[in-house]
């Protein structure tokens, strides 16, 4: 059976995050963008967020408002006022979503190896908002391939994860957002990869027990995939293990 995966871009792919922090320090300035960078760091240490909450009140926005269809920034602690004025700034620079790093170097070349040896469908799920020059989604694939990926199929999102998933009907979706993985536990068939880079101590309690998978990296994402997708005849009693730690009881195929 061809599994059928979601991967989210941002945080999971590619390194929004320290671009954003870097248009910050052109914006605001370096002492004022430290001082956020901070306060952040503050926030998460005293409590982690559970899923479904957003880790900034102020990142929370009225469906239509220009936040709204924004990924929310993690690494800085900002108001809603801040964050209108970044969002802006961004917007105006041509062709954004093509400069960023991947999180993980030649991840995206390692995924498009073993999805075309294993065969998997890959959707790229992303909420970026626009900018100036080509749409987020046509800037997107200009990424994708760039970095490795030929032929990306790109999914500009604004609703659930999760419903989104049982439209798509996919197997797997993998993103490092609690919430969004909550969507898909909840609303879909799908199994939630939740990529997690952050301190385990920072870890929503509820993560593993509503029945998301955790993973530290994409390259352990894409291990656990490899052996999910083997028919149970095959599988060695070591891939059970791997698949209870993580709450799957039933290997996809099987």
């Amino acid at each position: 059976m061809t599994l059928r995966i979601g991967f989210d871009l941002d945080g999971v792919l590619a390194d929004m995050e320290a671009e954003l922090v870097r248009q910050a320090e052109l914006l605001f300035g370096e002492a004022m963008t430290r001082r956020l960078q901070e306060r952040a760091e503050i926030g998460a240490a005293d409590s982690a967020t559970a899923p479904g909450a957003p880790a900034d009140p102020a990142a929370e926005s009225a469906p239509g408002s220009p936040l709204a269809e924004a990924p929310p920034i993690v690494r800085l602690q900002m108001t809603a006022r801040q964050q209108r004025r970044l969002w802006r700034h961004v917007k105006a620079i041509e062709n954004f979503w093509e400069s960023l790093d991947e999180v993980e170097p030649g991840v995206v070349a390692r995924l498009a190896a073993t999805a075309a040896e294993r065969q998997w469908e890959i959707i790229f799920l992303t909420k970026r908002p626009a900018s100036a020059g080509f749409t987020s989604q046509v800037q997107s694939q200009r990424w994708l391939q760039a970095k490795g990926f030929s032929l990306p199929s790109v999914y500009v999102v604004q609703g659930s994860r999760g419903r989104i998933a049982a439209a798509l009907d996919l197997d797997f979706v993998v993103d490092d957002r609690p919430e969004n993985c909550l969507d898909v536990v909840v609303e879909s068939k799908a199994r939630a990869l939740l990529v997690w880079r952050e301190d385990e101590r920072l870890l929503p309690a509820a993560a593993r027990r509503l029945g998301m998978g955790v993973v530290g990296s994409i390259d352990e994402c894409l291990g656990i995939m490899t052996q999910v997708d083997v028919p149970r005849a095959d599988q060695p009693r070591v891939v059970d293990r791997v698949l209870r730690m993580l709450g799957f009881n039933e290997p996809t195929g099987a």
